[in-house]
C-alpha cells in the first residue's frame, strides 16, 4: 500500500542548515543559489511539518504543492483526425 505524499518547497536563508530539513521528509532537490529546497512529506502530516519548519529561524516560508488535488482525467481528449491519418501513413 502506498502512502500519500505531498511536495513542499522550503525557502531558507542559509544553506548550511539543509541537513536539518532531512529529518522531516524526503529531500529531493536544493537550490543553493535561489535558497529553496523541494521535499516530499506524508500528506497526513503536512500541517504539522509546516508549522515545525516555520519555527526554525533560518526558514523564510513554506509553500505546498497542490498537485495531489488537481484532476488529471481529461474529457474530450480526442486526437486530430489529420494527425491520426499522418501517423498511419508513416510520415
Amino acid at each position: 500500500m502506498r502512502t500519500k505524499r505531498q511536495g513542499i518547497m522550503v525557502w531558507f536563508q542559509h544553506s548550511k542548515n539543509i541537513k536539518q530539513l532531512k529529518r522531516f521528509g524526503h529531500l529531493l532537490y536544493t537550490s543553493r543559489k535561489l535558497k529553496y529546497a523541494v521535499m516530499y512529506v506524508d500528506q497526513d502530516n503536512v500541517e504539522e511539518i509546516e508549522a515545525k519548519l516555520l519555527k526554525y529561524p533560518f526558514v523564510s516560508k513554506v509553500d505546498r504543492s497542490y498537485k495531489p488535488f488537481i484532476r488529471t482525467e481529461y474529457e474530450n481528449a480526442k486526437p486530430d483526425k489529420a494527425k491520426q491519418y499522418d501517423y498511419k501513413m508513416g510520415i
